[in-house]
């Protein structure tokens, strides 16, 4: 190869990892304007620009979190950062606001590709609780012409009614916009009963449901007839995708108005410990460790208890992100292994809801479920990356064949740990070290010519979103 052909990066001495291609095992893997350019058993260090020696570690194609947040609003400044040293390479941020969250990428980039899905939220993206289907159709052209991909219900924590719903999905079915729903209305809570009148909105029409886990708490029925209750409704709903979490931890709003937290979830959390659901009962909560601030420092956030925390909260007059230990662990783990009938997964992806909120988990809890023989390493690969890209409509992602997009995660799998990341062919973290700048938004067509007016560098979506092969017998 002359110079001139030289690849950009070569990945030396590693395992390579990728089920689409029927990749097991040691190659190197060469990176060239952006792409996977060759694998070979040996690739000369002499025919790249940087060489990497992956000696002991395993390459994988990179994590696509298919729930996160990261705006001014939910996840804040700190969470680019996270995601880049937690091995996570392209993500979907599921609230927004747009302009919030176009803010933080602007500003503090790590090299991340990400998507963006505005809130339908009653008072602030809607007028009310019962939105017409004018006013979801100009809401959601208006948000998409800005950047983003489609909408979000946060039905958990701001309700609209059933009604509402239904009208906000089949919008986003004429639009081809993305539509995710954190289940709830305003006749059914965040619990099992809410995910299965989420999936009777549906009827049939593409949809996300978010965080499977979160609706088998043992709110209704025993937690494990829960679990089994959502897995049926699943395999029984193909036109469903969906996600859930491992961390032990949710996340929700903290902030207060007249003496009340704003998010149902919150005051829910707050009565589950045994505290009243008022912003007095919050700050006893915190004093007393059940509800843990989420506090910025040092580029990264950590939880916090006590009078710290109580002081860091109210300084931020109550807006900050609190967190609460509601995640029993036996739905976390059936829901990350469970199968359909034809043996594809019934939750189709691993994701954290992170970002910005402390529980991005997928390396270090996916990688130990690995290890105790729940998942196989490829089958880790399908729910982390190949799964969630392809639900995203991006088909260049989720595998390492030539020509595909280089984005690459290198794992220790004994550590259950992220050792670097590649996001567009560029290296945004070794050892911990973030390396990279800036973020590629992946948008629709409609967004494309206002964030490149911005300085964004962007990537276009497919158009078939939310969408996974199914056998019919699933």
């Amino acid at each position: 190869m002359a110079m001139n052909e030289s690849y950009d990066i070569v990945l030396k001495n590693g395992r390579l990892i990728d089920p689409v291609n029927q990749i097991n095992g040691n190659f190197d893997l060469a990176v060239k304007n952006g792409k996977i350019a060759e694998i070979a058993v040996d690739i000369p260090e002499s025919k790249a620009l940087r060489s990497l020696n992956l000696k002991g570690a395993s390459a994988i194609p990179g994590i696509v979190d298919l729930h996160i947040h990261a705006s001014k609003w939910l996840g804040g400044k700190h969470s680019h950062y996270m995601m880049a040293r937690a091995g996570v390479t392209t993500a979907l941020d599921m609230a927004g606001p747009i302009e919030d969250f176009l803010e933080i990428a602007r500003d503090y980039g790590a090299g991340l590709n990400l998507a963006c899905l505005n809130y339908v939220r009653p008072g602030y993206t809607v007028s009310c609780h019962d939105p017409s289907r004018d006013e979801l159709k100009e809401m959601m052209l208006n948000c998409m012409s800005q950047g983003a991909l489609g909408v979000k219900l946060l039905g958990g924590h701001y309700p609209v009614t059933p009604e509402a719903i239904d009208r906000t999905i089949g919008v986003a079915g004429e639009l081809n916009a993305y539509v995710a729903f954190h289940a709830g209305s305003t006749n059914k809570k965040s619990d099992i009963l809410g995910m299965l009148e989420a999936i009777e909105l549906a009827q049939g029409r593409p949809l996300h449901m978010a965080h499977i886990n979160s609706y088998c708490r043992g709110q209704v029925t025993d937690l494990l007839d829960e679990t089994q209750k959502a897995l049926l409704a699943l395999k029984e709903n193909p036109n469903i995708v969906s996600e859930s979490y491992l961390s032990p931890i949710n996340g929700t709003s903290a902030k207060c108005t007249d003496g009340v937290p704003e998010s149902q979830v919150t005051i829910k959390c707050l009565k589950v410990g045994g505290f009243e659901g008022t912003e007095q009962g919050l700050a006893q909560a915190i004093k007393k460790g059940w509800a843990q601030i989420n506090m910025e420092s040092d580029r990264k956030v950590a939880l916090a208890v006590g009078e710290e925390a109580l002081a860091y909260w109210r300084s931020h007059e109550t807006n900050t992100l609190v967190c609460f230990k509601v995640n029993p662990p036996e739905p976390r783990l059936v829901l990350a292994s469970a199968k359909r009938d034809d043996k594809s997964f019934a939750v189709d992806c691993l994701s954290t809801d992170g970002g910005g909120i402390p529980r991005n988990t997928t390396v270090a809890m996916g990688l130990a479920l690995v290890k105790l023989g729940a998942l196989s390493l490829e089958e880790f690969v399908t729910k982390t990356s190949t799964n969630p890209a392809s639900i995203l409509g991006l088909p260049q992602k989720g595998h390492l064949g030539q020509g595909s997009d280089a984005d690459i995660t290198v794992v220790d799998l004994e550590k259950c740990s992220c050792v670097m990341s590649i996001a567009g062919g560029e290296l945004i973290m070794k050892h911990g070290e973030l390396t990279g700048s800036g973020t590629t938004i992946i948008t629709s067509p409609l967004g494309e010519e206002a964030l490149k007016a911005q300085g964004f560098k962007t990537q276009k979506t497919g158009s078939v979103l939310m969408k996974l092969p199914r056998n019919s017998a699933a």
